[in-house]
């Protein structure tokens, strides 16, 4: 017996309708027409599917299992045409991101909340980068978007700029380096330096200031949270090295002091790495905008 989805809309509709005519009326074709392919399908089935004494037309058991397939399938056809639909328009999606930059799940979590409800239809997910390979994860649609401070040429994918920020020296305002207008690499050579637990090609202070300098640390303590590390920090149990906008709050405590690193500071800028088909898609476009509007509004502060 060969079914199709045309066959189920028929058995609901004149179930629904009562009869053929109302039936016929309500799907835009004869009669004759509905009722020719309700005897190819009895045929089909080698039953009837009606009682047709009865009015209004009842279904025969046969047709109530048929019925019941229909209310089964019929809903979830439905809802994946609307859901290729909200594909084709934008409206729907999946938006699963990998972040590369260990503090910048406090910058992220405004602008999801903001996404999530200008498009509740989006699947939105979040995954450390740090814990894989989010690059290649992009390249094989396992994410749909890496938050990275470090672009590559790759075929097929576009790194948005999201904006600068400069990683800045983080002491206790009683060390002796805050005395200092700016810290160099130097500096760091008696210093246990508080970091997060990455990669040390991952962290500016290494990439950009210390390896390039060839200077080691006399320690170093990894904590993953940003209030444990300047918890430590006013502590004088070490120093650390964050982006401006993670230690905002602290310009205005008594507690810590922030320097630039190096005497001309050191900029750095976050990108949002992307594949360039999904480009253009409306919620793709709006995630980038709130991102940089965000990003605006924590270097204002």
């Amino acid at each position: 017996m060969h079914i199709e989805f045309r066959h189920l809309r028929t058995i609901q509709a004149i179930h629904e309708a009562g009869g053929l005519a109302r039936a016929a009326e309500q799907m835009n074709i004869t009669q004759s027409a509905l009722s020719h392919q309700v005897k190819g399908l009895e045929d089909q089935a080698g039953v009837e599917l009606f009682v047709r004494r009865s009015k209004p037309l009842k279904l025969s058991p046969a047709g109530q299992r048929l019925l019941k397939l229909a209310q089964q399938v019929l809903p979830q056809v439905q809802a994946l045409q609307d859901e290729f639909a909200g594909l084709r328009e934008g409206s729907t999606g999946r938006m699963h991101i990998a972040i590369e930059c260990h503090a910048c799940f406090e910058w992220l979590f405004p602008v999801l909340e903001h996404f999530r409800r200008a498009w509740p239809d989006v699947d939105v997910d979040i995954r450390p980068g740090l814990a894989f390979d989010a690059l290649p994860a992009l390249l094989r649609e396992e994410v749909d978007l890496v938050v990275s401070s470090d672009p590559e040429e790759l075929p097929g994918v576009k790194f948005v700029e999201l904006f600068d920020y400069n990683p800045v020296f983080v002491a206790s305002a009683n060390h002796p380096l805050a005395q200092k207008t700016y810290v160099e690499a130097a500096d760091f050579r008696a210093e246990t330096l508080i970091t997060y637990p990455v990669e040390r090609t991952r962290l500016d202070i290494f990439s950009q200031l210390l390896i390039p300098a060839k200077v080691e640390p006399a320690a170093i303590r990894q904590v993953e949270l940003t209030a444990v590390i300047l918890l430590l920090v006013a502590s004088n149990r070490g120093v650390s090295v964050l982006p401006d906008w993670v230690v905002r709050e602290v310009k205005y405590s008594s507690d810590y002091v922030t320097r630039p690193l190096t005497k001309d500071g050191i900029t750095r800028r976050l990108y949002a790495a992307v594949r360039e088909d999904d480009l253009g898609k409306p919620f793709m476009d709006e995630l980038l905008r709130l991102a940089g509007e965000e990003a605006r509004k924590l270097q204002a502060q």
